[in-house]
């Protein structure tokens, strides 16, 4: 919208400000230099009478220079000459020792001209103030009879390079500091938005994991409430027993859902520790065992390590998988404990993933036997695999991809590398490889696509 044109005439407050202090001072002037020139004449000069044309001349004069300084801020340009030539009025009309008063509008005019940017912009008119402060000088000098031309042109350039020279640095400093200070603003400012960008990134990256943590936990156990209850449907006319065992089920399952979320928001609370233990490799055997109680056909090979992940030693699942793979633990096994050197925040990404790859075969592949390998013979890194045959069923579909997605950073925040994809009899298979602790440099994973496999 165009400016109030009424604004416009609106002098500012630091503009009013310099109007009245000059105004004020030039007038207090013209009233004491009578003052002072009864008591020594011939310092001062002749003046002329209180009241005569000569007198309002100078009046008049000063009042316009007042008025010129009310638009210094929003119209420097005019300003300034406006008040760098009115004192012709005075040497023309009324040449005496009392044209020095008309320079103080000058001074309080280049002072505010220098404040404003950019300075190289208003050097034309600082230059042409000065030519009219001196052409002034000398005609008033010369008229007044104060001293002839030569002498007159001296004076004038000296009181011009004062009148312009003087308040220039004392302003220059001025706007200096204020740039200087503005700068220190906008740098604060600046790094208030920074900070607050920083925030806002944390907090979505924060919601963003806490989202795939709900996902994963949510799919894994809905998954297998989905199984066990698509069972209870057959088992209820043709075997109760069974049916009322599956429910049972479906309860533990529940309450076992509700427990991970209720450590989850746990943790999100300060002072929150008593939640459950972190899971780990050990918790691998129980999360198969927990599918295999479901119905679903799930079974969990191990090679090296002298035992399978569970907490009695005992291999887990024996018996070949689809790839060939022997069935039960080497004979030849490591001397080292199974899963050693491979940290507690490793173990829960290891077991983050079987968990997410099993539900979703459950969902994109159902009624396909699955197969949990892990690989603990590498002095250097623990691959664990889970690879899931061709679907009975129907696939619903790509899911949203959240479960991709977390293996994905997870995997990289412990160095490890993920790769997924189809098996080539129609299956898929989620491989993941983490590193021991001091076994070398970190693995990047591959690029998580942005939907589930099928």
């Amino acid at each position: 919208m165009p400016a109030d044109p009424r604004s416009l005439l609106r002098p500012t407050r630091a503009e009013a400000a310099a109007s009245g202090v000059f105004g004020v001072l030039a007038l207090t002037g013209l009233l004491s230099i009578p003052l002072l020139a009864a008591s020594d004449e011939d310092a001062v000069g002749p003046l002329p009478a209180a009241w005569s044309v000569g007198w309002w001349v100078v009046v008049v004069v000063l009042v316009a220079q007042a008025v010129a300084l009310l638009w210094v801020r929003r119209a420097p340009r005019v300003a300034a000459t406006t008040a760098a030539a009115l004192p012709w009025l005075v040497a023309a009309l009324a040449p005496s020792p009392l044209f020095g008063l008309t320079t103080g509008a000058v001074l309080v005019a280049v002072f505010a001209v220098a404040l404003l940017p950019p300075l190289r912009r208003l050097v034309p008119v600082l230059a042409l103030a000065a030519v009219l402060v001196a052409g002034a000088q000398t005609v008033n000098d010369v008229r007044s009879g104060a001293s002839p031309l030569g002498p007159a042109l001296g004076v004038a350039l000296v009181q011009a390079l004062g009148v312009v020279g003087v308040p220039l640095p004392v302003a220059l400093t001025v706007a200096a500091r204020r740039e200087a200070r503005e700068a220190r603003d906008k740098e604060v400012r600046a790094l208030q938005r920074e900070h607050v960008a920083l925030v806002d990134a944390t907090v979505s990256r924060e919601r963003a994991a806490m989202s795939r943590e709900l996902h994963d936990i949510a799919a894994h156990h809905m998954s297998g409430i989905a199984l066990m209850a698509s069972a209870i449907v057959h088992q209820v006319d043709t075997d109760p027993a069974e049916a009322k065992r599956s429910a049972q089920q479906v309860r533990a399952q529940s309450t076992a859902v509700l427990d991970d979320l209720r450590r989850l928001v746990g943790l999100l609370r300060e002072g929150a520790g008593a939640g459950r233990a972190v899971e780990s490799l050990a918790s691998v055997r129980d999360l198969v065992a927990a599918r295999r109680a479901a119905g679903a056909d799930v079974r969990l090979v191990v090679h090296g390590a002298g035992h399978a992940p569970d907490r009695d030693g005992a291999p887990v699942g024996a018996g070949p998988s689809p790839s060939g793979a022997g069935a039960e633990a080497d004979a030849d096994a490591g001397t080292h404990e199974q899963g050693a050197g491979v940290g507690p925040l490793a173990q829960l990404v290891v077991y983050r993933m079987v968990q997410e790859s099993l539900a979703n075969a459950a969902v994109h592949a159902p009624g396909a036997p699955c197969v949990v390998e892990v690989d603990d013979r590498d002095d250097d890194r623990l691959v664990v695999v889970v690879r899931n045959a061709r679907g009975h069923g129907v696939d619903p579909g790509p899911g949203g991809g959240f479960g991709l997605v977390g293996m994905h950073e997870r995997a990289e925040l412990v160095g490890g590398r993920l790769r997924y994809g189809p098996t080539p009899d129609g299956g898929w298979e989620v491989r993941l490889r983490v590193p021991r602790d001091g076994s070398g440099p970190a693995e990047t994973s591959s690029p998580a696509p942005p939907e589930e496999p099928g």
